[in-house]
């Protein structure tokens, strides 16, 4: 059997998301039996002193300080933007005039008119674009997708969904992800935008309508930075005695309408403690519920409200069944967990069949489909703003 075809792969960042997708990128072909085989041709990062040492461990042939001069490379067939947010329209627009793939990191942009900008460009250039909404590739959450589709849940009436995080305390200094200009905002852009991305994938259904939204920031000024978060998220940072504004959100909550009649309510904060990583969401339908906590990502609880009374009660799915649940059966036996890193090998996994024209296992968000999360950020950002409801048909 010929060997599958190559894929030179290029990423910008060599920071917190830069060791995950070079993680996925060097794994794919080792679980997976992938129609073209990922390269890891050439990392690109500011630092040009970790540079070196970074290529090394990952497995990277070439790095470079450049990403302009990288972008003219014609071996490279895919970019993979990990950078800051408002680096997406520039290192895109770059990647997409080259004729590039490319994938890209959340929130699409910083803002939405940087998104708008994105999207009309890969409409221009024809490109196959992908956003990394990595946790539509949890087998839980793709289960529920399943769920749905199949009717267990019936007409879906409510949506809540969470995302709770508790590393932004006073200690953290003022990391990019604090700087409105370079992040777009705080914990709304980082963390709504997953909640947003993952219901509506699980329901298929848009939000049509934000309300009541809510926007807060509870530590005003912070330490400047020293040092660099060496691989993390930020925690752990040495910061100076000088300190500088936080021009972003610490928390955000909204209110929702879905296209299919459901009501939503969303919650993203930095500071809620005793929440490392909570990130999920429960559906409420007319046959049936599911839930879904990050924190215990191998399980779907599901609740089956045509089951004979008597024995209804929500049941605790493990999602490591394979041939059963998706992506599965490329990893391990039943019950032998997975973890964070999987969801980015199987996205990766899906990145390279859709450029190699095969059909995604779970869809696949492209710039067009990010586009349709960042107006519901933008629609919560204006309610909270303006203190009104507001219809997405207004947000364009």
């Amino acid at each position: 059997m010929a060997e599958a075809k190559t894929l030179n792969v290029a990423l910008i960042g060599q920071a917190f998301m830069g060791r995950t997708h070079s993680n996925a990128w060097s794994q794919v072909c080792k679980f997976f039996k992938v129609p073209l085989r990922p390269v890891l041709h050439t990392v690109c990062a500011r630092n040009a002193g970790a540079m070196a040492a970074f290529a090394r461990q990952w497995g990277w042939r070439n790095h470079t300080t450049d990403w302009k001069r990288m972008m003219t490379c014609r071996q490279i067939d895919l970019v993979d933007i990990a950078a800051p947010n408002n680096m997406h329209l520039p290192m895109a627009k770059a990647a997409l005039a080259a004729g590039k793939a490319v994938a890209c990191e959340k929130p699409l942009a910083g803002t939405l008119a940087d998104a708008r900008r994105m999207l009309a460009l890969a409409d221009k250039a024809g490109a196959k674009t992908f956003v990394w909404y990595n946790y539509r590739r949890c087998p839980a959450v793709a289960l529920g997708h399943q769920l749905v589709r199949k009717g267990k849940v019936g007409q879906i009436r409510h949506v809540r969904a969470w995302y709770l995080q508790d590393w932004a305390d006073e200690s953290v200094p003022l990391a990019w992800r604090f700087d409105k200009k370079t992040a777009g905002s705080g914990a709304h852009g980082d963390l709504n935008a997953h909640i947003v991305d993952m219901t509506r994938f699980v329901t298929g259904q848009e939000i049509t309508e934000v309300s009541g939204a809510i926007s807060h920031t509870f530590i005003k000024e912070r330490r400047l930075m020293t040092g660099s978060a060496a691989g993390g998220i930020a925690a752990g940072i040495r910061g100076a005695k000088k300190t500088g504004r936080v021009t972003v959100d610490d928390t955000v909550l909204f209110l929702a309408r879905f296209s299919g009649g459901a009501v939503g309510s969303f919650e993203a904060a930095r500071q809620a403690t005793g929440n490392q990583n909570r990130n999920g969401f429960e559906i409420n339908g007319t046959k049936g519920s599911f839930r879904f906590n990050f924190e215990r990502m191998n399980e779907l609880e599901y609740y089956d409200a045509t089951a004979e009374r008597a024995v209804r009660g929500w049941t605790t799915i493990m999602c490591t069944h394979g041939g059963d649940h998706p992506y599965a059966e490329a990893w391990w036996p039943d019950a032998h967990i997975i973890g964070y890193e999987h969801g980015f090998v199987n996205m990766a996994y899906d990145i390279v069949r859709v450029l190699a024209d095969k059909k995604p296992i779970v869809a696949m968000p492209d710039f067009a489909d990010a586009y349709r999360t960042q107006r519901v950020l933008e629609a919560a950002l204006i309610s909270a703003r303006q203190k009104r409801p507001v219809r997405l048909s207004m947000v364009k």
